[in-house]
């Protein structure tokens, strides 16, 4: 072979500062960091003077089977004896025996098997191979084997065989296995349909291992197990899982929102636990720590419920993707396919928050306090029967007339375009453009008149009566045509005369109604105003969900300050000029009255008050001028605390607020399933089904079912009426989600 043909086939040295560990793991120093690379992918990086971590990172590519014994200590410059005394050490005292000092070893009290250890033989006692049980940990097989040694693990008697290996072939994905313990059973149970995470826990109250799992990014939700429980507060919450998964939520958020990661509470769990806090009158994380978390952790299969900054942080990771807004117009697109027929009506209005806080943010008149002060308007839409339907966050307080044509676009791309629909609402909307507009969308109007209007003559009154949507309704009503934008617009107006004389004009487009129907609609605007009310009680759409602020959009119109500052002079010096002209009135009274001593001092008064009054007209002429050179509206960007304009985050709020119309709904269904068993539904329906979940309730899990039965209410009339309501659920055949356990409710008989 000549010399050139030999320097072809030598390999090129490793550039400075990488040493090669073999094919498939190399090191990276510079200066005292070093950098520890499998395929090109750091694993670990650490100061060469922690040897802690150098340690630490030699046990990991020991275990995980990247690279053997003897390359390891080659490359590290160290021997292979120390590598066995570095994995004795972390066996035996964990990361805090690693990097210890040279010198006589202190003695480290003996350490109970660690968690994977644990896992290991979990694992090895169900009868999966040493390959299965690396794969799921992560780990080399021969790491595996080298443990099971060390524990001494010894296999099964032969009879048991064939049942291991049929469990090692196919993962089972909910099978029903009971230990003796009374109340320790795991969901999982055989089935031909959808396949769910395995849980390797065995005592539903004590999940460690699937929380290990997480730790290790190899779980992403965690199996709901329940266990036999007796009596259990607040379990009655469960007869909202057929609603909630009839409403869709739960596949749409999977949609939009993929997954949460690796995560013991996943997002299925987090959806769920949302909305039965919600509808537990848990509206808040915060107040999650006045319940036992084990309790409500067994409502959903969990050992706990999710701890409050678990909660915000999980509620805070949704909120970071900015999909709120497509998620509540899903679940307004499923609404809308489910219940078009009470869409004849729309009911839009605001509802303002206050805020409480430091920050300044623009400001809206909260019409229950009678004050203007810094808060956020959020846009509802409702349907005929009151219950919501999608949610819009003004931006910086936009006034209804502003707001309307956005909301029914909104509205437009959900219903589509042939079907015509009317708009309510009140009077923040008034506007005859906006009338042309929302007109020539394809929606009719139908609203109070605003302003001064000619009343009409008590006698032109009629009485009309009818029964409407079961209830009877009787108004004094007058009927005619009007015409706005100097004719263009003709539009109805029925008018109502009040008991007390006073008289509410109602303008609509819709001529084919009777005037009745068109009263009736638009006073039933008072639903919308109850549901705000209930909300803002029981759900409390008011709290402040976050404290994060963003910076407001420079483009955004806002009054012009300096033109403020105008406007208010200008009201003082015309307020002067008006006092001046009554002085000067009241001088003249007073000299032609006699009550003036002499000619000379009605004269030297009069010149006095007269060039005052001339000296106030100068400023009034001088300000106005000054006050048409300004413009009306600025962009923020203009304006001199445009640096400081902030906003406060609406995602995580707007987000909130969708969970809880979502319980909101399904708290609606399940009265309208209580309707046709208790007569005072009207006036009691919601209170009963809020007492039924809040109620207790006895969990039995079996091979196929999760049995719910509730403890007896009140009395005997309002127990039967929710056990009527338990049959149309169990008709129904829904499974808890993320298990194929099927659902089955019923109410205990009392006492004797």
């Amino acid at each position: 072979m000549s010399p050139e043909q030999q320097i072809l086939l030598e390999f090129c040295p490793p550039p400075a500062g990488v040493i090669i560990v073999n094919d498939r793991v190399c090191l990276r120093s510079e200066g005292l960091r070093r950098v520890v690379l499998v395929h090109g992918v750091i694993v670990a990086h650490y100061d060469m003077n922690d040897h802690t971590a150098e340690e630490y990172a030699m046990l990991t590519l020991l275990d995980s089977g990247y690279a053997e014994q003897k390359e390891i200590a080659r490359a590290f410059s160290c021997s292979e004896r120390s590598i066995r005394r570095y994995t004795q050490r972390f066996e035996s005292g964990g990361l805090p025996a690693l990097g210890r000092t040279r010198g006589r070893p202190s003695a480290i009290a003996p350490k109970e098997t660690d968690g994977r250890d644990r896992m290991i033989l979990r694992l090895k006692e169900r009868g999966f191979s040493n390959r299965g049980i690396a794969q799921r940990l992560g780990l080399a097989e021969n790491s595996v084997r080298k443990r099971l040694r060390r524990l001494r693990w010894q296999p099964q008697e032969e009879a048991l065989l064939p049942f291991l290996e049929k469990m090692d072939a196919v993962a089972p994905s909910n099978q029903i296995v009971e230990t003796s313990s009374d109340n320790a059973v795991i969901s999982e149970k055989v089935t031909t349909g959808e396949q769910f995470p395995v849980s390797f826990d065995v005592n539903p109250l004590d999940r460690s291992l699937d929380r290990l799992l997480a730790a290790m990014g190899r779980l992403e939700d965690a199996t709901p197990m329940f266990a036999r429980t007796e009596n259990l507060p607040g379990a009655g919450v469960l007869l909202a899982i057929p609603a909630l998964v009839g409403s869709g939520l739960l596949s749409v958020a999977r949609k939009i929102y993929g997954s949460l990661g690796p995560a013991f509470y996943g997002l299925r769990t987090t959806l769920v636990t949302s909305v039965l806090l919600a509808l537990l009158r848990i509206p808040r994380p915060e107040t999650l720590k006045e319940y036992a978390p084990g309790d409500l952790g067994r409502i959903v299969g969990l050992d706990r419920i999710p701890e409050v900054k678990t909660l915000r942080r999980k509620l805070a990771r949704l909120a970071a993707v900015k999909r709120s807004r497509e998620l509540g117009l899903e679940m307004a697109r499923l609404r809308i396919a489910e219940r078009g027929g009470t869409l004849g009506f729309l009911y839009v209005d605001g509802h303002v928050r206050a805020y409480h806080g430091q920050r300044a943010i623009p400001k809206a008149y909260v019409t229950r306090k009678r004050i203007a002060g810094p808060a956020t308007t959020d846009y509802w839409v409702n349907d005929q029967k009151g219950d919501p339907l999608f949610v819009v966050t003004a931006e910086a307080n936009a006034a209804m007339s502003r707001m309307l044509i956005p909301i029914l676009q909104e509205v437009r791309n959900l219903i589509g375009t042939k079907r015509r629909l009317t708009v309510v609402f009140d009077r923040g909307g008034w506007s005859p453009r906006l009338f042309q507009s929302i007109l020539d969308m394809g929606f009719d109007i139908l609203t109070y008149r605003k302003g001064r209007f000619r009343h009409v003559a008590e006698k032109r009154f009629v009485l009309r009566k009818a029964r409407l949507e079961g209830r009877r309704v009787e108004y004094l009503l007058h009927d005619q045509a009007v015409r706005f934008l100097k004719g263009k617009l003709r539009l109805r107006q029925v008018t109502r005369l009040t008991e007390t004389k006073h008289q509410t004009a109602v303008v609509t487009s819709r001529w084919d109604l009777r005037d009745i129907v068109v009263a009736y609609r638009m006073f039933e605007r008072w639903r919308q105003e109850n549901f705000f009310k209930y909300m803002r009680q029981e759900f409390l759409i008011d709290a402040l969900v976050d404290y994060e602020a963003e910076p407001d959009d420079p483009n955004r119109s806002i009054p012009n300050p300096a033109r403020k500052v105008v406007d208010k002079e200008l009201r003082h010096a015309r307020a002067r000029y008006a006092k001046l002209q009554e002085k000067y009135g009241s001088t003249a009274l007073d000299y032609l009255e006699g009550r003036t001593t002499t000619m000379r001092a009605f004269t030297a008064a009069e010149k006095q008050i007269l060039r005052e009054i001339q000296d106030a007209a100068d400023d009034v002429t001088r300000l106005t001028e000054r006050q048409r050179s300004l413009p009306a509206r600025i962009p923020l960007s203009e304006a001199p605390e445009a640096e400081n304009a902030v906003k406060l985050s609406t995602e995580r709020k707007h987000l909130t607020n969708v969970l809880k119309m979502v319980a909101y709904q399904i708290e609606g269904s399940l009265v309208e399933l209580l309707r046709p068993h208790y007569s005072r539904t009207e006036d009691e329906g919601r209170t009963l089904i809020q007492t039924a979940l809040r109620s207790s309730a006895t969990i039995e899990p079996t091979e196929e079912e999760l049995r719910v039965i509730l403890a007896p209410l009140s009395s005997p009339h309002r127990s039967k009426a929710i056990a009527l309501v338990c049959n149309t659920l169990n008709q129904t055949e829904t499974t808890f989600p993320g298990t194929n356990l099927r659902l089955r409710f019923a109410v205990a008989e009392p006492a004797i």
